[in-house]
């Protein structure tokens, strides 16, 4: 994921700085030993900012294998039978920006859930660079876990007052190709969007398949959000993916935005693309909409 180091260098180079400071030693100092993609969303340097007003918003705490996952739910006050969306985050866990998007959903009327699915390899706020973040933490991270924190997810919500046969997934970065594979693996999701998630790669113990290897078994309607200017994911990468999806029935569509690169939706990040961002997120909406996720 060497877009990831390149978007921290970027943000070192555009900040604004005077007297003849660093830059990169200036973000350390001012956003603590955390690297500043990592730190920023904490401080809530985020471009939109969702208020509470009429919603239930909060950590609530899943048991999982023994295991307790802080999840962060959004949903309007006092309302039930609510559709639900798993919100998946991108490496950085869930930060302001990954809690906004659950608010935003939860404005429009969904219970949204989003899990802290590293908590047992470690807080990602903690670590000093990227390579390590990825070494230490995410790659650490069997699939299969993350597939089973979100099936507890889904049982919570049922119990607590979400319609979970309106059920749909959406995530960002790592969280993007998790959501290819969730919807392969849990039948009942009924449509998922997936932002700028990585489709191919080698399959490893902890990670046994990737997107590519799903895609011609996929029964569930999945949009993808991709970057055409992103070097992480090659735009043959995503031509690859279209051919294997046209094996199978579900219906899977991509939306290539030509200018934007990796992350254009991430609003605390140097990625961002106002104009795509927003219309990724009408689509999104309209995609579980039209999907039955209303």
């Amino acid at each position: 994921m060497d877009h990831l180091q390149e978007d921290f260098d970027s943000m070192v180079a555009r900040t604004p700085l005077s007297d003849g400071c660093d830059r990169r030693d200036f973000l350390k100092v001012a956003l603590g030993t955390g690297f500043a993609a990592a730190v920023m969303p904490v401080t809530a340097q985020t471009v939109i900012k969702t208020d509470t007003v009429g919603l239930t918003a909060g950590d609530v705490i899943l048991t999982v294998g023994g295991q307790q996952v802080p999840v962060y739910r959004a949903q309007p006050e006092g309302k039930s039978n609510l559709p639900v969306v798993l919100v998946v985050s991108e490496i950085f866990g869930v930060h302001e920006h990954i809690a906004d998007i659950a608010r935003r959903f939860a404005k429009l009327g969904y219970l949204a859930l989003a899990p802290q699915l590293f908590v047992r390899q470690g807080d990602p706020a903690a670590y000093g660079s990227i390579p390590e973040l990825l070494n230490e933490v995410v790659f650490k991270a069997p699939d299969a876990q993350v597939m089973g924190d979100l099936d507890a997810c889904v049982a919570w919500a049922k119990a607590n007052g979400g319609n979970v046969e309106k059920l749909g997934i959406t995530g960002f970065c790592w969280g993007g190709r998790i959501t290819w594979l969730y919807a392969a693996h849990n039948p009942t999701v009924k449509a998922g969007v997936a932002w700028y998630g990585k489709l191919v790669g080698a399959k490893t113990a902890l990670a046994p398949s990737h997107p590519i290897d799903i895609a011609a078994h996929l029964k569930t309607p999945v949009l993808g959000l991709y970057g055409g200017q992103d070097e992480g994911i090659p735009q043959a990468s995503i031509e690859q993916m279209k051919a294997a999806l046209a094996l199978g029935t579900s219906n899977s569509e991509f939306v290539v935005y030509p200018n934007s690169g990796h992350a254009f939706h991430a609003d605390y990040r140097p990625s961002y693309v106002e104009a795509d961002a927003k219309d990724g997120w009408r689509r999104c909406v309209d995609w579980l909409k039209t999907h039955g996720v209303s």
